[in-house]
């Protein structure tokens, strides 16, 4: 990970640069975020999540191999060279294991730490900021970096046997809960500079402990909280002005900058805001797949219209049969009355159907919706209703004929809000 160390040089140097993470194993998601970046010439971060992509294969089905399989598979058909991508873990520790032990749970995470760096993910966060089931609530903040630090020692190891760039790490116990907030907004309390400032000094201290000084040397951002996050249904927007006392606290830091959970949903400005504030790794990933089902909904629509409703494949149907026969993925997410959790499943923020994309019958709608639309192309009136953006670059030449390529651009309008903010802006620093 020398080039990302080298972008967070540049950032601490006084450039308004940051890199987004693309948090999403979907691989439409991740053949448009290819397509940008070979576009931009730009390096691209793209992360897996532990409960996503482990050992036992996560909701994904994917172990950490098979992911980055996945990813070099979009990569060669894209063409987009192999050292323009970056690979990263995120919430790495016993998040998927809470139910258990702690012990246990921390056994299962250095297995899940090996098999990340062992198939060439090196950027690594270590989350071990919740509870198991032995353990009190709150969990104190120095297990926390013990915790850690003992993960980081795994993850070292496996690299001195593995070979390979070295891993950089990322840490912070303030994170979101993954994939937006379970329940309404109540106002979000912004890290202060003290917690920040305690959580670096624990961290360090437990990494000096465990023999980890050189390993601390790469430790390139903390995860703290700017006052972003989302909901079902609303979104907090970035407070420039709330978040200066955190962002002053970084500029103390030479080598630091802060990592930022939970920006989707925000404007365009917020973007360019958080990184020149020092939020420099910005993660996205409900919002990619929100504007994913977006475009496939209005394909939907338009196979329903077009090809008639004898013929047409009824995604929406089959997603919500889906997701009432197997309410694992969501019903802990969405309460109320039966419309109340329909209009949830359907329309959240927090898209809990990116869980349901890769079920076997979800998989063969979109195949058969692609192919209805396909064979017989709707005309660009009708695709002007639905897709009014993608309508137009067709008509300019811009874009595609085909249904795939106006979801992807769906993505693709995401993906350039965050791409614009992290380009180079100078800026002043006070280290």
């Amino acid at each position: 990970m020398q080039h990302l160390l080298q972008l967070i040089h540049r950032h601490k140097s006084g450039e308004a640069i940051g890199i987004y993470s693309v948090c999403s194993a979907h691989p439409w998601v991740l053949e448009s975020a290819m397509c940008l970046a070979k576009e931009r010439q730009t390096p691209i971060l793209i992360e897996a999540t532990s409960n996503q992509v482990n050992q036992f294969g996560g909701y994904t089905g994917m172990r950490p191999e098979d992911f980055r399989d996945r990813v070099w598979r979009i990569a060669n058909h894209v063409g987009l060279p192999r050292q323009f991508i970056w690979l990263g873990g995120d919430h790495l520790g016993p998040n998927v294991w809470q139910n258990r032990p702690a012990e246990e749970a921390m056994v299962l995470s250095e297995r899940l730490i090996q098999d990340y760096v062992a198939a060439g993910f090196r950027k690594i966060h270590l989350d071990c900021s919740m509870s198991c089931a032995d353990d009190p609530i709150p969990l104190d903040d120095t297990v926390v970096a013990k915790r850690a630090a003992r993960l980081c020692q795994v993850a070292e190891l496996c690299w001195q046997q593995v070979g390979g760039e070295r891993p950089v790490y990322v840490i912070g116990t303030e994170v979101p809960v993954p994939g937006g907030a379970k329940e309404t907004l109540g106002g979000i309390q912004i890290t202060s500079p003290h917690a920040a400032a305690t959580t670096l000094d624990i961290h360090q201290q437990a990494w000096k402990s465990a023999g980890l000084l050189d390993a601390w040397e790469r430790v390139i951002a903390l995860v703290v909280q700017p006052g972003v996050e989302f909901d079902h249904h609303r979104v907090d927007k970035y407070q420039s002005a709330r978040a200066r006392p955190l962002s002053r606290y970084i500029e103390t830091q030479p080598y630091l900058v802060y990592e930022a959970h939970s920006t989707d949903y925000q404007i365009p400005q917020a973007y360019s805001e958080l990184v020149r504030d020092h939020f420099a790794i910005l993660k996205v990933g409900p919002a990619l797949t929100f504007a994913l089902r977006e475009g496939l909904f209005a394909l939907d629509r338009l196979d329903r219209e077009w090809n008639g409703e004898q013929d047409a494949v009824h995604l929406m149907n089959v997603l919500e049969q889906v997701m009432i026969e197997q309410p694992e993925c969501w019903s802990s997410y969405y309460q109320g009355t039966p419309h109340q959790q329909h209009i949830a499943r359907q329309y959240s923020l927090s898209d809990r159907i990116r869980y349901y994309w890769a079920e076997p019958r979800v998989e063969q709608a979109v195949e058969k919706l692609i192919e209805n639309l396909s064979r017989n192309p709707v005309p660009l009136s009708m695709l002007s209703q639905y897709l009014p953006e993608q309508a137009e670059a067709v008509k300019q030449g811009r874009l595609s004929a085909e249904p795939k390529a106006w979801v992807m651009d769906k993505v693709r309008t995401v993906l350039l809000h965050y791409a614009n903010a992290c380009e180079r802006q100078v800026v002043e620093v006070t280290v």
